[in-house]
């Protein structure tokens, strides 16, 4: 069976050591200055696979704060893996979803296709890829919890098997009148890995609402089906899009290195003339 993640957000309380664990264990970059982690401008990003954000709501007449950890949600379904014509992105047995660098080709269909708006692009690199949460792959394959899940100090987060996250989920919110009587990602677009609970409303904390409970695959499926060019020939044409992407990145790297190299040799001899 595969496996998930249950966020209790009444649990978190938004010390940001989940952040810490995924940037060190994927070696992503701290850019804080335009990549905030944590706070009410927290964001995710090429380099920010997860975040907390901080929410203000109101609840019995009075403001408080919630903490919401936000990453994908690994869909049990993934629109953005239909919607892959190279199979960068492939839903894996044990649950996430993983993308594979080598195998894109630069379309971002995947970005247009996921209905959380998770997939971020490279946009400032020479050579970009989408980046994502991978759920920590290769540990959840070994049967550990992702690095998020094992730093939490106030089992915010549990890791285990969707159905027994699911009851575990049905049994609090039914124990416990204050918490929202939904499981927010248990029927969602067909289902998600990662589960919510809440004792405030998802739509004020900004969640999607309102989302259809059929997966989003299945219309990405149709489009593709209709679409009057054979897959042998989608290979061909977004192979020429990678190519002419990398390219082109290739050439504006090497262009900046020389004028960077230009800009070095000029203060050089700007240099020498003066010594002499």
């Amino acid at each position: 069976m595969s496996k998930g993640v249950l966020v209790d957000l009444t649990k978190c309380i938004g010390c940001g050591s989940c952040t810490v664990a995924c940037k060190m264990y994927n070696e992503n970059k701290w850019i804080e200055d335009r990549q905030p982690t944590s706070g009410e401008n927290a964001k995710l990003a090429d380099e920010n696979w997860t975040v907390i954000k901080t929410v203000t709501v109101e609840k019995e007449d009075k403001a408080v704060w919630r903490y919401v950890k936000e990453q994908c949600f690994h869909c049990i379904d993934p629109a953005c893996a239909s919607a892959c014509f190279a199979k960068a992105f492939q839903k894996t047995p044990a649950g996430p979803v993983v993308y594979y660098p080598d195998l894109c080709v630069g379309c971002r269909y995947c970005m247009v296709a996921c209905p959380f708006d998770i997939p971020k692009y490279e946009w400032e690199k020479s050579l970009p890829y989408v980046t994502k949460c991978m759920m920590c792959s290769s540990r959840v394959e070994e049967g550990q919890s992702p690095a998020c899940v094992a730093v939490c100090p106030t089992q915010a987060l549990i890791f285990g098997e969707r159905q027994t996250l699911l009851e575990k989920a049905r049994e609090t919110i039914t124990n416990n009148p204050n918490y929202v009587q939904h499981i927010y990602g248990e029927k969602e677009v067909g289902g998600t890995e990662w589960l919510y609970i809440s004792d405030v409303s998802f739509e004020k904390l900004g969640f999607k609402t309102g989302l259809t409970e059929k997966p989003l695959s299945s219309y990405t499926s149709d489009f593709m089906k209709y679409t009057p060019i054979a897959g042998a020939t989608w290979a061909v044409i977004l192979g020429g899009i990678a190519m002419f992407n990398h390219r082109k990145d290739k050439v504006s790297h090497d262009e900046k290195s020389y004028q960077n190299l230009e800009h070095n040799q000029n203060n050089t001899d700007e240099e020498t003339r003066r010594s002499e």
